[in-house]
């Protein structure tokens, strides 16, 4: 009787031990992208704060396709948060585009970095505005890229037919060299110019186009998956400031993710910055809780807009989280 008391009350502390070691280890798996892309070494970065700083979490990063299989993934429960740029984003929380009829309910955790839509122009082509493209010959983005698709529907929403040129960043580069066609639209790389761009301006004069103040008006009206950005002079030397189309790059949850661990995962993000510009460098002293206000797409996760509201932010109604 008595050695039956023990043995159940053993089996019963196992139970109990079990439990708590379960709740202790709550498991998270975050899809980025390929392990060639410097975006994957900043998902490594985002894994090991969440491991060191978040209690009661073990998190782990898969190699996904990005942003479209990540959604895919996230409706799945495949994943429990990962890479989404905002546009597609906004696109799969409506059901539009790639997503017709098979929306995706992804919250907002926070955006990481933005990257601006930069139209680049040989400054020997003459053509000093966006109005002025109708016509040239122009490379809208890399075949298959969010920008190529992106800058076709800004061109479209806001009257413009430019004469387009497909192209690998190679040949396209080589092209824009040679005069064989005017400009092409490239991601920034935050606020300033990326690679391929100032290759190009090493030897031959650049302009970059900005929105007029009513074409911005216009996308802001029509376009919600894109935000309207203001980049500062020096983009590169010499370069003045100019307003651009952008869209976000990040980090989405799938709705059931708990929201105390959204929050502690948020507030480690937020307040640990250097661990994640040592990965990726246009982290380097972006405030990313300001680009995901103004650059968000979707409602944000509960406990997102938990510790930003702790921080004193104002949430705009667009990115309240759903209920």
């Amino acid at each position: 009787m008595h050695k039956s008391f023990i043995s159940a009350l053993a089996a019963g502390i196992t139970l109990l031990g079990t439990v708590a070691t379960s709740h202790a280890e709550e498991r998270l798996l975050i899809g980025s992208t390929s392990s060639s892309s410097s975006h994957y070494s900043y998902f490594v970065a985002v894994n090991q704060i969440i491991n060191n700083q978040v209690e009661d979490v073990s998190s782990s990063v898969a190699e996904t396709g990005a942003t479209v299989d990540n959604l895919r993934r996230l409706r799945r429960d495949q994943i429990d948060l990962g890479l989404v740029t905002t546009n597609t984003g906004y696109h799969a929380y409506q059901g539009l585009n790639d997503f017709d009829g098979r929306p995706v309910d992804s919250r907002l955790l926070w955006v990481y970095t933005v990257a601006p839509q930069n139209v680049v122009m040989r400054a020997d082509a003459g053509v000093t505005s966006l109005d002025a493209l109708e016509g040239v010959r122009l490379n809208p983005g890399i075949t298959g890229s969010a920008t190529e698709s992106t800058t076709e529907a800004v061109m479209q929403t806001l009257g413009i037919a430019p004469d387009y040129v497909r192209g690998s960043t190679t040949d396209v580069v080589d092209s824009i060299k040679d005069g064989r066609i005017a400009g092409y639209v490239k991601s920034g790389v935050g606020e300033r110019l990326d690679g391929s761009t100032m290759d190009i301006a090493t030897f031959t004069p650049i302009e970059i186009l900005s929105l007029s103040e009513q074409q911005a008006a216009t996308l802001q009206e029509r376009m919600p998956d894109v935000a309207v950005v203001e980049i500062p002079e020096g983009a590169a030397e010499g370069a003045p400031a100019y307003r651009t189309w952008a869209f976000g790059v990040a980090v989405h949850a799938k709705p059931g993710l708990d929201e105390e661990t959204a929050y502690q995962i948020v507030k480690a993000i937020m307040e640990t910055p250097e661990p994640q510009a040592n990965a990726f460098s246009a982290v380097k002293g972006a405030d990313m809780a300001k680009m995901t206000l103004e650059v968000g797409s979707v409602p944000l996760h509960a406990g997102a807009a938990r510790y930003f509201g702790e921080q004193g932010y104002e949430i705009p109604e667009a990115l309240q989280p759903a209920q």
